[in-house]
């Protein structure tokens, strides 16, 4: 079963599609304002599409049930691999996979999707980006962290997976994810071969309009290419 999802076109038919994917306890409005903020005028015609992740007990907030992309069983940023819950980081690439799959019943190719996220959906993003056999136009993972180990990523990794371009971001006074986790992350995508593009903004757990002008710039270079 897809996931419900919040979607957003600015155009009539359109070319790209942008698969955002939001964070822990939040759902797929809560990045929907973004798109007026980040659209450029001279853009090609998108498709925004923002699921709601599912409903399950997360660990770290009692066992309380909320929309989350897996569940967080520590908070201790040294053990990655302890700390996401693997499978729900594989069942939600497999909702995510889905989702591409039905933006090419649309008519938008592989290589015209973005696949973007927050915080937790951040994390889905990086790890449904090193299994892609067809590569996307790009990943976008905003103040996030791999939820794996750098040897867990490399044996996941797909042979064509690191032509996709990255984008991450990080704030630097972020107490939710610390920012040596983000550049831990950015720096071992680099080291799998992404061309990553790493940027870090004085704020906290959050987005600010310089970031949204960078990744607005680096997109607006995705769709020149494509």
């Amino acid at each position: 079963m897809l996931l419900d999802t919040v979607e957003q076109e600015t155009g009539p038919a359109p070319q790209w599609s942008v698969i955002w994917l939001h964070g822990l306890g939040a759902d797929g409005h809560d990045f929907a304002p973004i798109v007026a903020e980040l659209v450029g005028k001279d853009w090609p015609a998108l498709r925004f599409v923002f699921p709601h992740a599912p409903v399950r007990a997360v660990t770290i907030n009692g066992g309380a049930r909320m929309r989350a992309w897996y569940d967080i069983t520590g908070f201790d940023f040294g053990d990655l691999a302890l700390r996401a819950d693997r499978a729900g980081v594989a069942e939600s690439v497999a909702q995510v996979e889905a989702l591409i799959a039905r933006e090419g019943e649309r008519g938008i190719p592989p290589h015209r999707i973005l696949l973007a996220g927050f915080s937790q959906g951040g994390a889905v993003t990086l790890a449904a980006g090193l299994v892609r056999q067809q590569p996307l136009a790009g990943l976008i993972a905003l103040s996030t962290y791999l939820p794996m180990t750098p040897e867990q990523a490399q044996a996941a990794l797909a042979s064509p997976a690191a032509q996709q371009p990255l984008f991450m971001a990080h704030g630097v006074f972020d107490p939710v994810v610390p920012p040596t986790a983000g550049e831990a992350s950015a720096k071992a995508m680099a080291a799998l071969g992404f061309a990553v593009q790493w940027r870090r903004y004085p704020m906290q757990h959050a987005v600010c309009a310089e970031e949204i002008a960078h990744l607005g710039d680096w997109m607006q270079a995705r769709f020149a290419a494509g």
